[in-house]
């Protein structure tokens, strides 16, 4: 990630036009914001986290700390587990993307080719199979496969079954609880720790949500003079500079990434950034127009706060984060987090209906 790249990310590409009350006008040399105070946005459900939904949650985190059990005295069945090498030939040759190995794989998932006409299943023609076994099986892709080059032929695999095993699933009592939770000793406060977690998680969201709306809304009641020398083409630039590296993770060049996976023309793609540079400008003067307005400069330990829980949710050390980012930019972000705290907190929510 580099530098400021957090406000081009954050910067709203919607164009909803919003009204609302008026409040006292703010003005620099770039941007004069109409009004900031009362913005009225989108209504935000708060919904309850329901039982089912803890259930669904818990059930997950159960399956996620199964354990493997190896089979070693029989063959593989449906619902076991299998770990294969593989490769894929189409007439006596290897086609992209199908070959692998140590690839696990649960045997009746339907993840891979099923039964076709004559043909079995990928899955079902390991079924029968000992561990240590090499096979050959044919499967059918189906005639809407995305590959057109493999869309409804027959394929060959030659087939290494590594091993067999079963995962297992533990069951939720209070001793899984008190060996799994830092908080929890009980089933039953493991669940409120789960049901308090996942509101927190959709408390979350639905503020995300508000945030998106309050910058829109912020947005639409601003005027532009003039740009800071160089600010929009700084947020190009890095912009494009994120994209590459997008690019590269997927192994083409930006242009192919703009057309393949953005589903765009380059025209389309260069307009978009244009447009989102200059809004995260704009959005920029206007956050520090505000929180001069209403003395919301964070204190030293809310910025240190704030750059910690970046660096928590990118899953970094925090001096690390702070050399890859740039400390400047995370301050930034933590200023423009507190504003639209505020822009939330003073906003009007109308229901879909009632907007204009």
């Amino acid at each position: 990630m580099k530098k400021r790249v957090i406000a081009v990310l954050t910067a709203v590409l919607m164009t909803a036009s919003l009204a609302g009350c008026g409040s006292g006008k703010l003005s620099n040399d770039y941007v004069t914001v109409n009004k900031y105070k009362g913005l009225e946005v989108t209504e935000v459900a708060k919904n309850e986290v329901s039982d089912d939904s803890v259930e669904q949650e818990v059930q997950s985190r159960l399956e996620a700390a199964a354990t493997e059990q190896d089979v070693t005295d029989r063959a593989a069945q449906s619902g076991d587990w299998v770990n294969i090498d593989y490769t894929g030939t189409l007439d006596g040759v290897a086609f992209d993307g199908g070959t692998a190995t140590g690839y696990d794989l649960e045997l009746g998932s339907g993840s891979f080719i099923g039964a076709s006409g004559d043909y079995q299943g990928f899955e079902d023609q390991i079924v029968g199979h000992n561990t240590g076994e090499e096979f050959d099986i044919t499967v059918q892709f189906p005639e809407n496969y995305q590959s057109s080059d493999l869309a409804g032929k027959p394929a060959n695999f030659h087939i290494v079954l590594n091993k067999i095993y079963q995962k297992i699933t533990p069951e939720l009592t209070d001793e899984w609880v008190a060996n799994n939770s830092e908080s929890s000793k009980t089933v039953d406060e493991y669940k409120e720790e789960v049901k308090n977690s996942l509101q927190e998680q959709q408390d979350d969201s639905g503020n995300s949500q508000l945030k998106q709306e309050v910058q829109t809304a912020l947005l639409d009641q601003m005027e532009v003079n003039k740009y800071p020398d160089g600010a929009v083409d700084e947020q190009v630039k890095q912009a494009n500079d994120y994209y590459t590296q997008i690019a590269q993770m997927y192994g083409v060049e930006l242009s192919d990434f703009i057309t393949t996976y953005l589903h765009m023309t380059e025209d389309q793609f260069n307009k978009k950034i244009e447009d989102s540079a200059k809004q995260a400008v704009q959005l920029e003067e206007a956050v520090k127009l505000i929180a001069k307005k209403e003395k919301l400069e964070p204190s030293d330990k809310e910025y240190e706060e704030g750059m910690q829980k970046y660096a928590d949710k990118a899953g970094a050390d925090l001096d690390t984060y702070k050399e890859q980012v740039g400390e400047d930019v995370l301050k930034d972000a933590i200023l423009r987090d507190k504003v639209l705290d505020y822009l939330v907190d003073n906003c009007v929510q109308v229901e879909q209906s009632d907007k204009n």
